[in-house]
């Protein structure tokens, strides 16, 4: 059975509350995941706009989270450390932790929450860059899985 991954804070597929984005609170929303295969030794989560006017532009990066952890609970701090293990990397807007969606004005984008079960730690220094996770996970994905939601101005 493939990575489940959702989220309580909007339906895949669907809107994602203002609460969320930089128009709100700019808190992360809560992402689950389930069905991890045999052998996952970390999880990490890529979250990404692809629609952005520049190119696809990073919102979130996790890694090193532990196998028995299946849930990012809404509002994580915006620190290197995620309570219960893992780190945060830097978004594009170079801070670490989550940055919500900040479209320009115009048609919705749509922002990918992307779960990844590794097969080893990365070992990143907390601080990573998508790029870093990116290089780092090549050849150790075991499965992935994402949902969707879309945010417009």
């Amino acid at each position: 059975m493939a990575l489940q991954v959702s989220s309580k804070s909007f339906p895949a597929g669907g809107d994602i509350p203002r609460k969320f984005t930089c128009d709100g609170q700019d808190i992360s929303p809560h992402l689950s995941w389930s069905n991890l295969p045999l052998g996952t030794s970390t999880v990490a989560v890529l979250t990404e706009d692809p629609d952005a006017p520049g190119g696809t532009f990073t919102h979130w990066v996790a890694y090193d989270l532990p196998p028995g952890m299946s849930v990012l609970a809404e509002g994580v701090p915006k620190t290197a450390d995620i309570p219960g293990g893992g780190l945060q990397g830097v978004n594009d807007f170079g801070k670490i932790g989550y940055a919500g969606p900040c479209p320009p004005p115009g048609k919705p984008h749509r922002y990918s929450f992307k779960v990844y079960a590794l097969d080893t730690a990365l070992n990143l220094k907390p601080g990573a860059s998508k790029r870093d996770v990116e290089r780092a996970l090549r050849g150790h994905v075991l499965a992935q899985g994402e949902v969707m939601g879309r945010f417009g101005r």
